[in-house]
């Protein structure tokens, strides 16, 4: 086993936890990864969760070298994958000549990229929320999926060359997924960890439904011989909506976490900075995901840099502002 996983399992009862930044599957907004890859590497993530596609790839690993040169961190690179129709990978759109001019506005309003003005949508800067989606009083905005690994998976990886990589599934999809991990074991792609992320995203189903698919999915993952990290996704793309959202996460964990196979658990989905306290002390998974309150907080910063056509780095100032930030988010999860 790895040594880093060999520290977690050590560590379960402590503030040593794995944290990884997810930049979002779908987010191709190439400036923004690289500054939020600088800030959360500074701040100690130990993974950056990215979409699979080159220049979104190296725009992380630029911040991870920045961090790397000026703190001494370097996280590895993740890339977010699936094995069918996942809402992780869509964008919204829609036609801003059909707006009312009357209209309050209030997709913009929740949008946490600033990724809508009265054009519509700025396609970079969506990562598929949805919150935009929900706010709409005419129903205007629509859905479109957004994979780009959907037909060159193969490709993808020998390009990108990840550390890791995370498979997005669903319960009743196994042999989209059996692909997947043929695929990936076929691959000349030294992979240090894989992830697989999967939660109850149709009412129907039921904790144990959720519990026997990961089951099933161990096994087909033996052949690949490597360390596993089990994402419980318990409430998708939530996780700037109210301090609770992650109750979902939590409650998913306490129900199965002590059943779950070999590996490492960590709580997505809904994850904030709240989320900690909604757990017993005593009964920590063994890490967490930040997505979206990870980067919504970060956006201000962001955005300043960006509306001067510069990377948030190059004001030093601000960039240890934006590190502290990244650090509060952290703190209840990192001894350091």
């Amino acid at each position: 086993m790895n040594s880093k996983f060999e520290v977690f399992e050590k560590n379960k009862n402590t503030l040593d936890k794995w944290v990884k930044l997810i930049c979002g599957a779908s987010n191709e907004d190439i400036d923004a990864i690289e500054d939020l890859s600088a800030i959360y590497s500074a701040a100690g993530v130990d993974y950056i969760d990215v979409a699979a596609e080159q220049s979104i790839a190296q725009a992380a690993r630029n911040g991870i070298k920045w961090s790397k040169e000026f703190f001494g961190t370097s996280p590895g690179l993740m890339i977010s994958i699936c094995d069918g129709k996942d809402i992780h990978f869509r964008k919204a759109k829609f036609d801003p000549l059909k707006c009312p001019p009357n209209c309050p506005r209030p997709c913009e309003n929740s949008c946490p990229t600033f990724a809508i003005d009265n054009y519509g949508v700025t396609e970079s800067k969506c990562y598929g929320c949805g919150r935009c989606i929900k706010s709409c009083p005419l129903n205007l905005i629509s859905e479109y999926e957004f994979n780009l690994t959907k037909d060159n998976l193969p490709s993808s990886l020998q390009t990108i060359k990840p550390d890791a990589v995370e498979i997005h599934t669903e319960i009743n999809r196994i042999d989209p997924f059996i692909e997947v991990v043929r695929i990936l074991k076929n691959t000349d792609t030294k992979l240090k960890t894989i992830s697989i992320s999967c939660g109850l995203n149709q009412s129907p189903q039921s904790p144990n439904d959720l519990l026997k698919a990961i089951w099933e999915r161990y096994e087909i993952l033996s052949e690949l011989n490597l360390p596993i990290i089990w994402q419980l996704d318990g409430r998708p793309m939530s996780g700037d909506l109210a301090p609770t959202t992650g109750r979902d996460t939590v409650k998913l964990f306490e129900t199965i976490g002590s059943h779950l196979p070999p590996g490492l658990i960590q709580l997505a989905g809904g994850t904030n900075g709240k989320t900690h306290e909604l757990l017993n002390v005593n009964n920590f998974p063994d890490g967490i995901a930040f997505g979206s309150y990870a980067r919504k907080i970060m956006q201000p910063f962001i955005e300043f840099a960006n509306k001067n056509n510069k990377k948030l780095y190059e004001y030093p100032e601000r960039m240890a502002l934006a590190i502290k930030e990244a650090q509060k988010l952290l703190k209840p999860w990192k001894k350091n």
